[in-house]
């Protein structure tokens, strides 16, 4: 059996109950890539467009093409986002059930949650440049995942109170069927 994913691990049991293409999505091992489609809304002040900048995150309003390029090792994953007026990277690693991101300046612990199928991550905390953000400043943070046949369609939205949005986008991204074929939790 292969070793669990990322997101196997930090989910639990929870993991089985996701909709088949994230659960396929989420058990891909090695690099991958996958294409789809996405909005990206601008920040919406220009201090928001200068933490998008520290973040790596898109700087304008644009539609288009997304190219995402996985690389899922069992002790980490590089996902990188190929917007189509800019690229996002970000490291990701499970750490005590929870899974916490590196992107730009920013390292941001989520909890995992399976909801009808869907996955939503809750924001926990926020380091920025190594300084943990107090949580009245905390961002409020929406990253959900759904499925629909062989697409994961995501929505990403942050914002932080007396900025507003810093970062935005909605789109898809198509899991080939055959991806991930082992996608069960071994115990």
């Amino acid at each position: 059996m292969h070793p669990l994913s990322l997101y196997q691990r930090a989910m639990g049991p929870a993991y089985q109950r996701l909709a088949p293409a994230l659960a396929r999505f989420h058990a891909l091992s090695g690099p991958q890539c996958l294409w789809g489609q996405v909005q990206v809304h601008a920040p919406a002040t220009w201090l928001a467009r200068v933490l998008a900048l520290a973040l790596g995150a898109p700087q304008r309003a644009v539609q288009g093409a997304i190219t995402f390029e996985l690389d899922a090792r069992p002790d980490a994953e590089v996902w990188t986002r190929r917007f189509p007026a800019q690229t996002m990277r970000s490291t990701l690693r499970e750490v005590a059930g929870q899974v916490v991101e590196h992107l730009g300046v920013a390292r941001l612990t989520f909890v995992l949650h399976e909801s009808e199928g869907r996955l939503v991550m809750q924001l926990q905390q926020l380091h920025f440049c190594g300084i943990p953000c107090p949580a009245w400043l905390r961002p409020q943070v929406v990253a959900q995942e759904t499925g629909v046949g062989d697409a994961l369609h995501f929505d990403v939205q942050a914002t932080v109170p007396g900025v507003g949005r810093v970062v935005s986008y909605q789109g898809h991204l198509v899991v080939p069927p055959g991806a991930a074929a082992s996608v069960g939790v071994s115990a």
